[in-house]
């Protein structure tokens, strides 16, 4: 299967239009048509309906996109292997949950970019379910993201445990459980976010409703908000040790089961240990002990 027809047809089916593929690829859009149709009539069979809004897989077209993410991953993974494999250079995504971004690495990526300035590293936060298929479509070489993390095409090793605390404005009287905050406006995160789950599940135990759910996009904005009075929140003690001390808010021993989160690193079974990754790798061990 010509490899040049493969991408063609991978980068139409990313952008669902021929002309955005085009851009992509920096062809003439009749040279990806004229590569898709080779493809299909290879392979005796339609990939796209084509429709006034663009272009759809067909099942088909379905089938052979996992395929071709997979083989040209491995087209790219042969040419880095067959580099200069020695010393790690090239690329590098890592994917990180914003709290653990923030807090736990650092340290870690400065140690690492001193040590290893060959390689083009770079950080994307965001949120454990978005890392997970990243990571499964070869988008990231790895993630830290809230476990346990089951998965038959995904390795994952325990990187750190969070302890979890209610927060509160810094006026607000002790909290003995979930109860004792009342029915107060809850801050959180987007959908997806692990701390938000943790505290709907522990509220619906408890066959509580919040008044209000707002999502912002910062740890900072959040913080501000709690200490302001809009609001209150859950996360980890560590993200909010600063301005508990500073006397800004104040923070709520979380009892039992729901007190602890754990942080995994996730990677793929079937992906290439780069020079790159390995080094990584070793550092985050060494790092978190």
């Amino acid at each position: 299967m010509d490899l040049q027809l493969l991408r063609a047809f991978y980068a139409a089916a990313q952008e669902g239009s021929l002309s955005k593929a085009a851009q992509r690829l920096n062809f003439a859009q009749s040279n990806v048509t004229q590569k898709i149709q080779q493809l299909e009539a290879d392979l005796g069979t339609q990939l796209f309906y084509r429709h006034n809004r663009g272009i759809t897989l067909t099942d088909s077209g379905r089938i052979l996109y996992a395929y071709a993410e997979k083989i040209l991953h491995i087209v790219q993974e042969a040419r880095s292997a067959v580099g200069d494999s020695a010393k790690p250079a090239g690329p590098l995504a890592i994917g990180a949950l914003e709290t653990t971004a923030a807090i736990r690495l650092p340290a870690l990526l400065t140690d690492y970019h001193r040590e290893h300035p060959a390689v083009d590293f770079s950080l994307v936060t965001g949120m454990t379910e978005q890392h997970v298929n990243d990571v499964l479509h070869y988008q990231l070489n790895g993630a830290f993201v809230t476990g346990p993390v089951e998965h038959p095409e995904l390795v994952h090793e325990h990187v750190v445990d969070e302890e979890l605390v209610l927060v509160t404005p810094a006026s607000h009287p002790p909290i003995n459980s979930i109860r004792d905050a009342g029915l107060r406006t809850v801050l959180a995160f987007q959908a997806g976010c692990s701390y938000r789950a943790r505290m709907n599940m522990m509220l619906r135990e408890e066959g509580l409703v919040p008044d209000k759910l707002m999502e912002f996009a910062s740890i900072e904005t959040i913080i501000a908000c709690v200490g302001a009075g809009l609001g209150i929140s859950l996360m980890p003690r560590s993200i909010v040790a600063e301005p508990a001390e500073q006397g800004r808010i104040r923070c709520h021993d979380v009892a039992g089961k729901h007190a602890i989160l754990q942080t995994v690193f996730i990677r793929r079974k079937d992906a290439l240990e780069t020079p790159a990754l390995s080094a990584f790798l070793a550092a985050m061990r060494t790092h978190f002990g």
